[in-house]
């Protein structure tokens, strides 16, 4: 038996699975990751606790296995996006706390990014929307911002990366500083359809080139890791972003197929191919996976709130004890009732992009329970997703693509059935779990198994990729276009002025 290890670096936590070669999980080890709040809107991890934690738990997972080094055939990395960390290259100390995807101090510098009509082309070069999300502000926040960085900078003494490039590195003992497309697409400094970093956006964000790493595709013969670390040297094979990861563990690999993770928010990739185009419905364009020189290229929406309305629900309502039982309160009535929620509590992410939109019950009468607002919270989450849907469609069409034949669904709320029903009643297509939800993790290892000879093509990926349950939309369209008229009407009250 082939054995493959993925590195799941996440916002929370450091997971790290063992696979076999048929994609089912061997053994599996995590640690949480605390996050560290300086001030309203700053988000800040320890960069050595990130690796620390990610090494303990790869040693972990291995060794629950049952497994030495030398039968792990290859290493794939998957990681939290756009997170930030500049260190040092000769000492390989960090110069400040990673910058988390999260963080908003970059926004003020975006305002004049903004101001200064640049939208258009950051749009046109890098598929993404000016926003403090991506990396480049947070880049020039701690050039500006810690004492003696720009002097480092532009001496060449600095390296920046996405956690990523900071984990290579760390595998490597400094030998290796590089990243994969898919995390530099993440940056708002790269060129999606030239695969390479952007002369004139790091001139406009004063970002020197001599701190940015390497690009590489996404499954491709990295290097090998440290030999003290494991016992024995591991090749690295593959490097993905988490969404793109779990595209592509989701068998995702041609235009029109897409996937939803249903986390604490929701993210919802479409492979467009390798047809780059820009959304004209407040979506982002993005580098996919890539197993070669050829780009291929995603379209992306963001759901701020999608699990997370559940804990609300536990947490702040406390109509619940525990994440578990909502199922089962939202199935003990037949329907909302007309009760709509709106869980904006941090605005409204894709494809409204309403920040300053906030949350709000509609449709209460004297009748209404906890039971039919547990329920309308759950439904929520189906909704949102189902907007990103129908963007996802409005610019396929626009483009002379393939309307979407199913959705592929992962992450912890795909559990819930009742959730996953209405989710395929409000599409009219399939909404399809795999056998394997741990999809990000996947496609992290399926990446390295491709570089290492594993695997031979994408081709036998997909004949490994099996259903558990397919939910079939039993809903009559008319009323679903009914109930996505409501949703939309509950948004514009949530985000009336």
């Amino acid at each position: 038996m082939t054995y493959l290890l993925a590195l799941d670096q996440g916002t929370s936590s450091s997971r790290s699975i063992v696979f076999d070669e048929r994609g089912r999980v061997v053994a599996l080890a995590q640690q949480e990751l605390p996050q560290m709040y300086p001030q309203p809107g700053w988000v800040e991890h320890d960069p050595m606790q990130i690796w620390r934690g990610q090494l303990a738990t790869a040693q972990e997972a291995i060794a629950k296995a049952g497994l030495q080094a030398s039968d792990i055939r290859a290493l794939g990395i998957t990681n939290q996006r756009e997170t930030t960390l500049v260190w040092n290259r000769k000492t390989g100390r960090p110069i400040h706390h990673a910058i988390v995807w999260q963080d908003r101090r970059g926004e003020p510098l975006c305002v004049a990014l903004r101001e200064k009509g640049l939208a258009p082309l950051i749009q046109s070069r890098t598929g993404l929307l000016i926003d403090s999300y991506f990396s480049a502000t947070k880049i020039r926040w701690l050039l500006d911002r810690v004492p003696g960085a720009r002097e480092q900078a532009q001496r060449g003494e600095l390296a920046f990366g996405t956690v990523d490039s900071w984990l290579l590195w760390q595998l490597t003992g400094g030998r290796l500083h590089a990243t994969d497309v898919s995390n530099a697409s993440r940056t708002m400094l790269f060129d999606i359809r030239r695969n390479e970093w952007d002369a004139e956006l790091l001139a406009l964000l004063d970002v020197p080139e001599s701190m940015l790493p390497a690009v590489m595709p996404s499954s491709a013969q990295y290097g090998s890791t440290e030999p003290a670390l494991f016992g024995a040297p591991i090749t690295i094979g593959g490097v993905a972003g988490d969404q793109q990861s779990a595209l592509f563990g989701q068998a995702c690999f041609t235009a029109g197929m897409a996937k939803n993770t249903y986390g604490t928010g929701c993210f919802m990739l479409m492979h467009t191919g390798e047809r780059f185009q820009n959304s004209v419905n407040g979506l982002l364009t993005t580098s996919a996976a890539q197993t070669g020189t050829r780009t291929e290229f995603a379209i992306e929406g963001s759901v701020f709130v999608g699990g997370a309305v559940v804990q609300w629900l536990r947490d702040g309502l406390h109509a619940i004890k525990s994440s578990a039982e909502v199922q089962g309160l939202a199935e003990s009535v037949p329907d909302s009732g007309g009760v709509m929620v709106v869980p904006a509590f941090t605005g409204l992410g894709a494809p409204y992009w309403k920040p300053d939109a906030r949350g709000t019950i509609t449709g209460l009468t004297r009748g209404t329970t906890v039971a039919h607002v547990a329920r309308a919270a759950l439904e929520s989450i189906a909704y949102q997703s189902a907007a990103l849907l129908l963007a996802m469609s409005r610019d396929a069409a626009a483009a002379g693509g393939a309307p979407v034949s199913e959705l592929r669904v992962d992450g912890g709320a795909c559990v819930n059935d009742l959730l996953m029903q209405f989710q395929a009643d409000l599409l009219g297509i399939p909404v399809v779990r795999p056998a394997v939800t741990e999809t990000t993790a996947l496609g992290a290892a399926y990446l390295a198994g491709l570089a290492c000879g594993v695997y031979r093509n994408c081709d036998e990926l997909s004949g490994l990729w099996q259903a558990q349950r397919r939910f079939l939309p039993t809903l009559e369209r008319s009323r679903a276009g009914e109930l996505m008229a409501q949703w939309e009407h509950a948004v514009r009250q949530a985000t009336a002025a």
